[in-house]
């Protein structure tokens, strides 16, 4: 039985989108429009029959001077990544994408290969002998996880190297932080919370910290404090058109795709972050803070009333995106680490992002561009 891949219509990629529990917001028709250096194009894998049975994202980048492209599915395809005949989903892909242009293919299986519980890092933190969360032992282990990159590997694909997307380079984090929400009650949620986090929520309250929802309209507000954290963290921000973009793709497909949370304290903001949510499964996004009264912790109380909401609205998990794997005190993301593993969050490893080479040579020419910038 063979798939055949082809174009679908925005519509038909988010109807099947919307029969799922959730799939990455990355894998949505809106996530291309807040991508203009990028082409992209909703492909549907499609049954015999006719039935529809999976989607995929493809962002497009032009190679400088040749009419060459790499192509990416961030986070995706949404495709059945445990089937047998996995071959029988991906060899359509890169037919296609070689029709194309393609010279190199990206993806990202969102596939969990391990977790290690609040507990379980904590301890990793304060143990001599884990330098990286991998030196730790995995709270859960999913096999097929392993039995996935090891068919990859087979059929030819290579794990990528980590990175950011900046320029040319393309990459999500393979280590990210999620709270569990299925299953749970608003008071497991707030138990979850460490002592120093319940702390900081009534100093916030005693202060006086409101948290309020915003719209377009504040996105300049959040964009100064992004700007303030960007050079606080070393880190290059992105421009406010990016996060403009973002608005009005986002909620233009879904008016509650996109949230913006703004932490006052006497007429300032202090703190800022954006929200996103696909299905049962909310992001904490972008986030923002000025080094100016943290003693009033508006970081947490904002937090608080994001995880809140998204306990409201049925979500099945809390995702505060990527963390550090390292566990060296020297690394200043390990206190982000903390923080977020604090609000009862689990270290959640995925299998990685893979490259396909349709064409050696160019992809080559890319990996030589990269490592030099």
């Amino acid at each position: 039985m063979t798939l055949t891949l082809r174009p679908v219509t925005r519509a038909e990629h988010l109807s099947f989108v919307a029969s799922l529990p959730s799939v990455s917001h990355m894998q949505l028709p809106s996530w291309g429009d807040v991508k203009p250096d990028w082409s992209a194009e909703s492909l549907g894998w499609f049954e015999e029959d006719g039935r529809l049975v999976g989607v995929g994202l493809v962002l497009l980048r032009p190679l400088p001077k040749v009419r060459r492209y790499l192509a990416y599915l961030p986070e995706g395809p949404v495709i059945d990544w445990h089937a047998p005949d996995l071959e029988r989903w991906l060899a359509p892909l890169l037919t296609y994408l070689k029709s194309r242009g393609a010279f190199s293919v990206k993806m990202g299986p969102p596939v969990v290969a391990r977790r290690w519980s609040p507990e379980a890092v904590k301890a990793a933190i304060v143990d001599p002998d884990a330098h990286r969360l991998g030196d730790a032992e995995p709270t859960s282990e999913d096999p097929r996880a392993h039995e996935l990159a090891d068919r990859l590997r087979r059929m030819g694909w290579r794990q990528a190297e980590p990175g950011a997307e900046e320029g040319f380079a393309a990459g999500q984090p393979r280590y990210v932080c999620q709270v569990p929400f299925a299953g749970r009650s608003f008071d497991d949620i707030h138990g979850g919370l460490n002592q120093q986090w319940r702390r900081n929520i009534k100093k916030a309250e005693k202060a006086g910290v409101k948290v309020v929802r915003g719209g377009h309209e504040d996105l300049p507000a959040f964009y100064e404090l992004y700007t303030e954290t960007a050079e606080r963290d070393r880190f290059v921000p992105r421009p406010l058109p990016y996060f403009r973009r973002m608005w009005t793709a986002l909620t233009a497909e879904d008016p509650d795709r996109m949230r913006l949370y703004l932490a006052h304290h006497d007429g300032e903001v202090l703190a800022a972050a954006t929200m996103l949510t696909v299905g049962g499964h909310v992001w904490y996004s972008y986030g923002a803070s000025t080094a100016r009264r943290r003693e009033v912790q508006p970081s947490n109380a904002m937090q608080w009333r994001m995880m809140t909401d998204a306990h409201e609205l049925g979500a099945h998990v809390y995702d505060f995106r990527g963390i550090t794997d390292t566990l060296e005190e020297s690394d200043h993301l390990l206190g982000l680490l903390r923080f977020k593993v604090g609000a009862g969050g689990e270290a959640v490893e995925y299998v990685g992002e893979w490259d396909f080479p349709l064409n050696r040579l160019l992809h080559k020419a890319l990996e030589t561009y990269l490592r030099r910038r």
